[in-house]
């Protein structure tokens, strides 16, 4: 089983890791990261069962870790599941994290009730990503047999997309190609290792977090605005709340642009 997680470099300037959502892969975060890497080193993380790194198995603490590994001392910046990841890394290993970017990044549901049902949720979805397809046919495409693993995979990612916390990301730019890289049963494993269910809720340890803290929600993503405002105010002075107008919970697929200047111009103030 493979330990450590596959990743890409490029750019120039301030090393800055990108931790994806759950569904996306280093490939997947658009023109996002190309504007970045025009003022960054962008180091893009294919995190445990997703994409390069779909063998890998690891809960929430692992993941961290191996992270952290991948990316050494460096800003992070951590898009919903990928947040959660980054945000467990700020909190065992400060000295790797200069300073954190949460992008629509829970710390984890408090009532134990609504964690439960999560919980079945999510093993419900890893079953239909798992569900038997023997009796489809091969793919006629190539001949190797994968069609029904490809046919199950782009089934589960359109249900995925049709949540309703995507509802204002535009469908050319969900990545859904990029999605595609992904396996079944790599996705399965992340839901139940990495789901919101199964993480022990950080409310309150967010003031152990000392370096800088940006969280960024779309303005269309009222969830996750008011989670932002009671994770800056959990952590104290050292954090802000950005909100993106006309964008919902992918925001820095639907507003690139003023994603990344966001985000620039808070790295730049490290300086």
């Amino acid at each position: 089983m493979p330990r450590q997680l596959h990743a890409t470099l490029r750019g120039n300037g301030r090393r800055l890791v990108l931790a994806h959502g759950f569904t996306h892969n280093s490939s997947s975060w658009g023109p996002f990261a190309a504007l970045l890497a025009r003022s960054c080193q962008i180091l893009a993380a294919d995190l445990p069962g997703h994409g390069r790194s779909a063998a890998v198995r690891a809960d929430l603490k692992e993941s961290a870790r191996l992270l952290g590994e991948a990316g050494g001392r460096s800003a992070y910046l951590g898009y919903s599941m990928g947040g959660r990841v980054s945000l467990h890394l700020a909190l065992e290993r400060p000295d790797l994290v200069e300073a954190l970017v949460l992008f629509g990044a829970s710390p984890g549901i408090p009532d134990p009730a609504e964690r439960e049902q999560r919980v079945v949720h999510d093993e419900h979805l890893a079953r239909s990503l798992e569900a038997s397809t023997e009796a489809e046919p091969p793919s006629s495409t190539d001949g190797t047999g994968d069609g029904g693993e490809r046919r199950r995979l782009e089934r589960f990612l359109r249900e995925w997309l049709d949540n309703p916390l995507f509802a204002t990301l535009p469908p050319d730019a969900a990545e859904v190609g990029a999605r595609a890289h992904n396996t079944c049963e790599g996705l399965a494993s992340s839901l139940r290792l990495c789901g919101a269910g199964v993480q022990e809720p950080l409310w309150d340890r967010l003031a152990e977090l000392d370096m800088p803290v940006l969280f960024v929600a779309g303005g269309l993503d009222a969830r996750y605005c008011e989670i932002g405002r009671r994770v800056v105010e959990a952590i104290g002075p050292s954090a802000r709340l950005e909100v993106v107008p006309a964008a919902g919970h992918a925001c820095h697929l639907e507003q690139p642009e003023a994603c990344a200047a966001t985000v620039l111009a808070f790295l730049a103030e490290l300086d």
